[in-house]
């Protein structure tokens, strides 16, 4: 019997492979791990409905709030603050554990919701967005170190597989639910029922965490805190906001908010992702650029998906919205797949498939374009698509871990989702751009009116084809992820 089965308090280092390495244990819902594991999915399981649900509501919450022309600010907000989150959360897991940043994280993004749902004009319900994204940057981190610290190496796969599962119902229930309530309710209960979702997760998974995964990282003394990386958070998340701003509004005087931003950004990203990042130095560098790429060119052509078959094919909204929901359930497969266990002798293979079907998958998706093409075709395309993201993004999670040390396990988390955010940050903003300039017309008036053409064919293709080929580069940065 291992000290944490008799109900001791141990700290775990990450990767050590202590915390219930022995055969008799069981998988990830054995006995040993079953209440950690029902604990972190359920926590991922809200903030998947959450994210589904809330930009349902959105477009409802500021027409009533007269914030339209604020609109963007209310996910740009929510994403800015999400990267300070991150960094920090890094620093506090590796000084002190993931508890307690996890548990303030939840905190604030519950905090957020409320604050938004309560709001009673559009700069209050952006801050509330903006509470929120702190607490998910939070978050996020805090569960990448837990799974690092609580659970043994061959472990790893099969919970990154588990996150991936916990977005298959929310990708499909969440919006239907979030527009009855919206409908019959009202947008504000979107926002102020969410909150209630959390009691359940923080009951399971905190003593858990507490037992596993608690204390500062390796058997040193306490880590000194890094002020020069709580200074670059600062300012990785104020130059990606003003970068954000001068996206949003195309006019010259824009330069100077872009410049800005760019200032502070770059020797911000310079500092904290790994030496070599931008270069894609084989290892741990390549990894994190591979998440952020992957990430950024899927995130930044799936968000267009919906408007293009409104505007351009006469789809309603829902229907729309409905054409990339299988997506969940292949990019769970697909994570499914990557946590087999003969699969890890292969996995950078399977990582190189991953992104020739994403790279695949937005290419294809503009062909609705010509009238004679199936608007079905985006449906299926799609759901390759996430096919391979599910390999791909569970994988640089798995090798992300493998390749850290147990001290630097926060602070490299912290780095992928940096990169993740970031990279979806920066490629939207390229892309809108694109699009606004080769004749995108009013988004919002566009999706509001069914059938009609406000945009030109050829701005969809310049946001859709730039970003197959960053999912291209990304296939050639699977083959440098081992160090040789």
């Amino acid at each position: 019997m291992t000290a944490v089965e008799a109900g001791e308090a141990v700290t775990v280092p990450a990767g050590s492979g202590t915390a219930g390495d022995g055969d008799g244990e069981g998988g990830v819902l054995g006995r040993a791990y079953r209440a950690l594991t029902v604990g972190i999915v359920s926590v991922v399981l809200v903030i998947a409905f959450e994210a589904t649900a809330v930009g349902t509501a959105m477009p409802v919450a500021a027409r009533e709030l007269d914030g339209v022309a604020l609109y963007a600010f209310a996910f740009s907000g929510y994403f800015t603050t999400s990267l300070l989150g991150m960094v920090l959360a890094g620093q506090w897991s590796d000084r002190d554990g993931p508890l307690a940043s996890l548990a303030s994280g939840i905190g604030a993004f519950a905090a957020g919701l409320l604050l938004s749902g309560t709001a009673g004009g559009m700069w209050v319900f952006i801050l509330g967005r903006a509470v929120q994204g702190l607490g998910g940057g939070l978050v996020i981190v805090a569960l990448y170190v837990v799974v690092g610290r609580a659970y043994p190496q061959r472990l790893r796969p099969a919970i990154m597989a588990a996150f991936a599962a916990a977005w298959v119902v929310p990708s499909v229930v969440g919006p239907l639910a979030a527009g009855a309530v919206t409908e019959h309710l009202g947008w504000r209960w979107v926002f102020i029922g969410i909150p209630a979702l959390v009691g359940v997760p923080l009951a399971l998974a905190l003593p858990q965490i507490r037992r596993r995964a608690s204390g500062p990282a390796g058997t040193g003394d306490r880590a000194p805190l890094d002020r020069r990386r709580v200074r670059l958070a600062f300012g990785i998340a104020l130059g990606a906001g003003l970068l954000q701003y001068a996206a949003q509004d195309l006019r010259p005087l824009s330069l100077v908010p872009a410049a800005a931003g760019a200032a502070l950004l770059v020797p911000a990203v310079r500092g904290l992702l790994p030496r070599g990042t931008w270069r894609a130095a084989r290892g741990l560098p390549s990894v994190v650029l591979l998440r952020g790429v992957s990430a950024g060119a899927f995130i930044a052509a799936e968000s267009f998906v919906p408007l293009m078959l409104v505007t351009q094919r006469g789809l309603s909204p829902t229907l729309a919205g409905l054409s990339l929901a299988a997506g969940g359930g292949t990019w769970a497969l697909g994570s499914w797949v990557q946590a087999r266990p003969g699969v890890e002798p292969y996995r950078e293979r399977l990582m190189f498939l991953g992104m020739l079907l994403v790279a695949a998958a937005v290419a294809a998706a503009p062909s609705v374009l010509i009238p004679a093409v199936p608007v079905w075709t985006v449906a299926v395309a799609w759901g390759f698509g996430c096919f391979g993201m599910g390999l791909v993004i569970a994988s640089t999670s798995v090798l992300l871990l493998q390749l850290s040390a147990p001290e630097e396990a926060g602070a490299n988390s912290a780095a992928l989702q940096i990169s993740d955010a970031l990279s979806n940050v920066l490629l939207l903003a390229v892309g809108g751009a694109a699009f606004a300039a080769l004749g995108g017309g009013s988004v919002a008036g566009a999706a509001t009116a069914s059938g009609a053409h406000g945009s030109h064919p050829a701005a969809f293709a310049a946001v859709f084809l730039p970003m197959a080929g960053v999912a291209l580069l990304g296939a050639w940065v699977t083959t440098r992820l081992r160090e040789r």
